[in-house]
């Protein structure tokens, strides 16, 4: 799944476009580097996210492709926020 989708799904950011945004921006890096929109999200990544002064990190548990409000924060695990 691309990571602008999984970011949406996921809910870690509300819409794509955002989330499109945040990867053109070089706000995004998946396992150290810095990740475009298109990069395919599997199991195990850790997806480092930062927006405004927030830093959130995140492992990704599983992949889904729709999830319903609750399941998506089964999605991914929070490593470390700040």
């Amino acid at each position: 799944m691309r990571l602008d989708k999984y970011l949406k799904v996921s809910r870690i950011i509300k819409r794509r476009t955002v989330a499109n945004e945040a990867c053109d921006a070089g706000r995004v890096v998946v396992n150290g580097k810095i990740a475009r929109a298109s990069y395919d999200v599997k199991v195990n990544d850790v997806i480092e996210l930062t927006l405004g002064a927030r830093t959130v990190k995140a492992r990704v548990v599983s992949v889904n492709e729709y999830a319903k409000k609750d399941e998506a924060a089964m999605m991914y695990e929070i490593i470390e926020e700040k």
